[in-house]
């Protein structure tokens, strides 16, 4: 069975798969995922000091732990004082550890997910499109014939968004629209 040690909070935890523990608060809201610092993993019989395995840990609640009563006193004075608190704590529970199971759970939701239409083979972005910057988009509009401005335009609406490379292209296809 592997484990690992990570830490949380200025402290170290040796935690499995499955497992649930309580940790110095956290600033992440209660259903949110997060990856804590892995100093070591470990199990059937192999360690790893240095690794590059990931630990995925699930936020499931905040929660106070017991009160501590602290009481002083000193004799034959009449000195007594009481004070308490109780500790603001955060419940987790670790999901994954290790890449390999991470990797295999995003396989199966991008299976799930469905894919992009790409524009047909004859009406395909110009080469290296992907790589301009909007700056370097506007000029080079001018050369571009219509079948690869539409390409442009689509893969500009469904991948980067940006407004400024959206504008020149609908500005070069409304041109074109006029020229013919």
């Amino acid at each position: 069975m592997s484990y690992a040690i990570i830490t949380v909070g200025g402290k170290q935890y040796r935690v499995q798969e499955g497992e649930r523990l309580l940790v110095d608060r956290l600033a992440a809201d209660e259903g949110n995922t997060f990856t804590p610092r892995v100093l070591l993993v470990g199990g059937d019989g192999n360690t790893d000091l240095s690794p590059s395995t990931t630990v995925t840990a699930r936020v499931v609640g905040h929660v106070l732990g017991d009160k501590i009563r602290i009481g002083k006193y000193r004799r034959r004075t009449g000195y007594r004082r009481h004070n308490g608190h109780r500790s603001r704590l955060t419940q987790i529970e670790i999901e994954t550890i290790g890449a390999a199971r991470k990797q295999a759970a995003k396989a199966e939701t991008e299976a799930r997910e469905p894919e992009v239409e790409t524009p047909s083979e004859a009406a395909q972005a110009p080469e290296g499109y992907e790589g301009l910057t909007v700056a370097q988009i506007s000029p080079a509009v001018s050369g571009w014939d219509r079948p690869e401005l539409e390409a442009a335009l689509e893969y500009e609406q469904a991948h980067a968004k940006r407004k400024g490379a959206i504008a020149a292209l609908e500005a070069a296809l409304a041109a074109k629209e006029e020229s013919t």
